[in-house]
């Protein structure tokens, strides 16, 4: 069966953090009486938590964390795998480091999104593309270590200019030879990017580890055009059995949004 989490963040993450809630502890409150399986945790470091007090809140609650997510270290921290610069390129190792670390103890995926990087004006794809090889490559030694895969998100283009379809993740994956580096598939992004998007599951299905779930327009699954039917019928075709996150924008409210979205999803979710 597929089990479904929810986006969360801190009180104090910034507006454009895209999760449903905020404030972890009273978030893992409102995601299990809705029935959610587990929270997916929108960090910026490591240091924003504490794994043990997390650990045993998730418990108390019966929730697990099947992944972090790292939006805010691109959007808070400006820190990226592609950047020219050795110093930032150091820290953003640093900073993925410890979320690795972080992983290990809550049992959890590490998804790279828009920290991944871009093409900047005067560099090159081929620049670009060595750049992530190289910090991703040290990133996944760290995580064998500790047992955790890492997740690359596809991004639309209009969001950023480097690795927008799940085709081209695949490539960049097979180019580092990491074996815990794995497809997350944001079903959103998808729709823009993908030639269709149960069939291209279906083609990098052993791949795919993880699935970001939000309709066309960013609302709750539902509320948009996706066929999540023949989505959820290609989850099945090649056996995925493992989590899909809500992330999608809080309208019309945090409650009613996430009400909405496993409402519509739970009896997708089913064998």
């Amino acid at each position: 069966m597929i089990r479904l989490a929810v986006a969360i963040a801190s009180a104090d993450a910034p507006p454009g953090a895209l999760v449903v809630w905020r404030g972890f502890e009273a978030s893992m409150d409102k995601a299990a009486r809705l029935g959610y399986d587990g929270v997916e945790l929108a960090l910026r470091d490591a240091g924003e938590i504490d794994a043990g007090a997390v650990a045993r809140q998730l418990a108390d609650r019966g929730l697990a964390c099947p992944c972090l997510s790292t939006g805010q270290v691109f959007a808070v921290l400006g820190l990226y795998f592609t950047t020219a610069d050795p110093a930032r390129s150091r820290r953003v190792v640093a900073v993925f480091r410890d979320l690795v670390d972080l992983a290990a103890e809550l049992g959890a995926m590490l998804n790279i999104g828009r920290a991944r990087g871009f093409i900047a004006d005067g560099q090159t794809a081929g620049d670009a593309r060595a750049r992530f090889i190289d910090v991703a490559g040290e990133i996944a030694a760290h995580a064998r270590t500790k047992g955790v895969t890492l997740l690359l998100e596809p991004v639309n283009r209009y969001e950023i200019n480097f690795i927008n379809s799940l085709e081209e993740a695949a490539a960049l994956l097979d180019a580092t030879g990491a074996s815990n580096l794995a497809l997350m598939g944001d079903v959103f992004h998808m729709n823009i990017e993908d030639r269709t998007i149960g069939g291209e599951l279906e083609r990098f299905g052993p791949r795919v580890a993880y699935i970001h779930l939000a309709d066309s327009n960013r609302l709750a699954p539902g509320e948009g055009h996706l066929d999540f039917d023949g989505i959820f019928s290609s989850l099945r075709r090649i056996g995925f059995d493992g989590w899909a996150s809500v992330e999608i924008l809080p309208r019309p409210d945090p409650d009613t949004a996430a009400a909405r979205a496993i409402a519509y999803l739970r009896r997708m979710a089913l064998p």
